[in-house]
């Protein structure tokens, strides 16, 4: 039996080898597969919070849309519609007056928040919120009702520790790594312009408008319902071979355009267009300067003049007969612009409208196949919705139309804000702009939205170009030129720059290049959950509510609590909601703005020189 030989061990030094070198790992990288994971679905190189404590819940809640994760990382793990299928939002601009009717739609605001905020925990993020801090993104201008609700759900049914409430504004621009900007939110219901300085955001010059998501995709649904075309399926396969479909195309019917299938088309097939040159020889529009929508040229004459916001406005009470241009609910002009019209009139302008959009459109018609309206029979398969181009193109003209007082275009609202703050900030924050949203995804949104602010601040009124007014004596007499709003910002036109503009124009100076199109490339509807990721993962954020705060307030009676209303509404249900615990949650609108830098001191008063003997005894 033969021994097996043993190895030779290597010795571990030896005066005639070469030595290891100080600080270099001997060890071969082969500890690669053995990283720890958070989980199999989310391949990441740190431990995650469904194994820790330490990270926070990032919570940006929206009227429709609600996204969801964990501090620290790059993007949300859910991003969920509150309104399902049918797509609708939790809450609206508009409340009921009474009280009753108020009572009744704040239980059913809190029970659906209820279901949302339960579903985040246990379905989106599988975590359990006892022992989770949360970030609330809020927007600055989100009603104080609906953050108590939120608050009392998170604190009394969730147990959360502590709620963190952080400006989403503010949020968006940390993560496009600035303290100093101007940000645009253009939601769902209503686009804000808020500017901030140093991380402070200064409230008093927030502007806002209705023109957002919600009014382009009434604006869709209107246009689709005047210009639109429906082929519906054939009753049998022996009329789809044998009758064309031309002959069977109908106007649209009203029970297709659902909101679900609007917000389709407006997400999937819908962009924005570059601007139309309207200021040649005919000039801009005579009854709205800011309007990019057609000349004179282009539509018949007639006062007042309609514009691209009628075509937007939702009147339920619009005269019956006007069936071309009102549907039920829809219409794409307003009851006051209707009245006091010829109907002939205001048909033949609104097809101007559409055939002028339509000559300066090069975008193609679509055919969308929807499911036929349960009214009719479904036949042979579905029906076809033949959207037009130019509606694909121009539909979000709407957005950059303004000219009224309540309903400022999206160039408007940021122009009136640079108007509004201090002359020191105008030229940082005009070079430091940040479009942020969902409705600024379309395509070409941004772009244009540079192509509207210069054109708002260059623009002319047609008063100050036309030819001077003879007078009576036969003499030219100069016109008096009308009011120039945003003539104070014309210095400013070489500064303005888009932080997150992915295609921006030729810089005027050295802060728009410095500044242009350098944001990171994050989406613009994620802007505000990734700074709060950030600030998250910083341990920093805005005002923090602890729970036993939250229980103590609670626990305290409301000392300015009517005695006539404690009569009427003593349900349980209406003492919690009217307990004084919204007291502690921070409200910018009661709250006294936080301290700025401090003034600068002041210099010492002059001493006046010493009297004089005589001037003494002229005083005496």
């Amino acid at each position: 039996m033969s021994a097996v030989p043993s190895t030779p061990r290597r010795p571990i030094s030896s005066a005639h080898e070469p030595s290891t070198p100080t600080g270099t790992p001997t060890t071969s990288r082969v500890a690669a597969s053995h990283v720890v994971q958070s989980s199999p679905h989310y391949p990441t190189t740190r431990r995650h919070s469904l194994y820790g404590t330490e990270d926070r819940i990032i919570l940006d809640p929206g009227s429709r849309i609600w996204k969801v994760g964990f501090s620290g990382e790059g993007k949300p793990r859910d991003v969920f519609c509150t309104g399902g299928d049918t797509g609708e939002s939790l809450w609206t601009l508009n409340r009921a007056s009474k009280p009753a009717e108020r009572q009744e739609e704040d239980r059913i605001l809190e029970a659906k928040l209820q279901a949302c905020l339960r579903s985040v925990f246990h379905n989106s993020l599988l975590t359990d919120p006892k022992s989770r801090k949360v970030i609330l993104v809020e927007h600055p201008l989100l009603p104080l009702h609906i953050k108590e609700t939120m608050a009392r759900i998170l604190f009394n049914n969730l147990q959360v520790p502590s709620i963190s409430f952080a400006s989403s504004h503010l949020l968006a621009l940390l993560a496009a790594g600035r303290v100093t900007g101007l940000v645009l939110d253009c939601g769902h219901l209503e686009s804000t312009v808020l500017p901030i300085f140093s991380c402070r955001p200064l409230y008093p010059h927030l502007r806002t408008t209705p023109l957002a998501g919600a009014r382009l995709s009434n604006h869709i649904k209107a246009l689709l319902l005047m210009f639109g075309t429906y082929i519906p399926p054939a009753t049998s396969l022996s009329a789809t071979m044998n009758i064309p479909a031309a002959s069977r195309s109908i106007r649209v019917p009203q029970d297709i355009l659902t909101d679900k299938l609007v917000d389709e088309i407006k997400t999937r097939i819908c962009f924005v267009g570059e601007p139309i040159d309207t200021d040649g020889p005919g000039g801009p529009s005579q009854s709205n300067p800011m309007s990019p929508g057609p000349s004179e040229h282009d539509l018949p004459p007639s006062d007042p003049a309609l514009s691209e916001s009628e075509f937007s406005r939702v009147s339920a009470d619009v005269d019956s007969s006007f069936s071309a241009q009102s549907v039920s609910g829809y219409s794409v002009v307003s009851h006051s612009q209707l009245a006091g019209m010829d109907p002939a009139l205001k048909e033949d302008r609104v097809q101007a409208l559409a055939t002028m959009y339509g000559r300066h459109s090069t975008a193609t018609d679509i055919h969308m196949r929807v499911d036929p309206p349960p009214s009719q029979q479904t036949g042979t398969g579905r029906g076809t919705l033949i959207i037009p181009g130019w509606i694909r193109e121009r539909a979000a003209e709407v957005l950059f139309e303004g000219g009224d007082v309540d309903e400022s275009s999206v160039a408007e609202v940021i122009l009136d804000t640079l108007l509004k703050v201090p002359v020191d900030l105008r030229k940082t924050l005009a070079s430091a702009i940040l479009v942020v949203g969902g409705t600024p995804m379309l395509p070409g949104f941004i772009p244009r939205l540079q192509a509207e602010l210069t054109r708002a601040v260059t623009r002319t009124s047609n008063s100050a170009s036309s030819s001077a007014a003879p007078s009576r004596a036969g003499r030219p007499r100069p016109r008096t030129a009308a009011y120039d709003k945003y003539a104070a910002l014309r210095p400013l036109l070489p500064c303005f720059a888009i932080l997150n503009n992915p295609a921006p124009p030729p810089p005027g100076n050295a802060s728009a290049a410095a500044n242009a199109g350098k944001a990171p490339a994050f989406t613009a509807s994620m802007m505000a959950w990734v700074g709060g990721s950030l600030a998250g993962a910083l341990k920093t954020g805005g005002v923090e509510v602890q729970r036993e705060k939250w229980d103590e307030a609670e626990a305290q009676p409301d000392p300015d609590e009517d005695d006539v209303q404690m009569a009427v509404d003593s349900s349980p249900a209406r003492s919690v909601r009217s307990s004084p615990a919204k007291n502690i949650l921070p409200d910018w609108t009661r709250t006294p703005l936080p301290v700025g830098a401090p003034p600068a001191p002041r210099p010492p008063a002059a001493v006046p020189p010493p009297l004089s003997s005589q001037e003494q005894m002229v005083i005496g």
